[in-house]
């Protein structure tokens, strides 16, 4: 059985654990919020009410909050850089792990709220399940 953090930091379908969330990967910033309808093995939907994702919102906010101050504070204190310094290194990482981090707290939260369903997971790598391919759109 898939674990519950294995499939939040994989970033995959909360309810099978199998299908990906997103059809691109987080670091190749190829149509970086283009996201799944659908979980491609279980037919799951992504997007079970308008504006479901807002709390993803709040998830990224704190989780980046605590982040910032405690990498600035970690360079800026431990290791003596200047407060431009340490900001500006802050920026180059947020830079670079923005899609990520927008992703991870879509996980986060979209398996904070559904359910693990372990017979959808066993009917899946027993291909019983014959979902069709899902289109990829760029739903926020």
């Amino acid at each position: 059985m898939p674990s519950l953090l294995g499939s939040i930091f994989g970033m995959t379908c909360p309810k099978c654990r199998r299908g990906d969330l997103f059809p691109t990967s987080s670091f190749g910033f190829d149509k970086p919020f283009m996201q799944y309808e659908h979980c491609p093995e279980c037919g799951n939907s992504y997007f079970p009410e308008p504006g479901f994702y807002y709390g993803a919102m709040f998830i990224s906010y704190i989780g980046s909050a605590f982040f910032s101050m405690g990498f600035v504070m970690l360079l800026h204190w431990v290791f003596g850089w200047s407060t431009l310094a340490s900001f500006l290194a802050l920026l180059v990482v947020a830079g670079l792990f923005f899609v990520w981090w927008f992703r991870f707290s879509r996980s986060v939260y979209f398996h904070l709220v559904s359910k693990y369903h372990p017979e959808v997971t066993k009917a899946v790598d027993a291909g019983e399940l014959h979902v069709p391919t899902p289109e990829a759109t760029s739903r926020n």
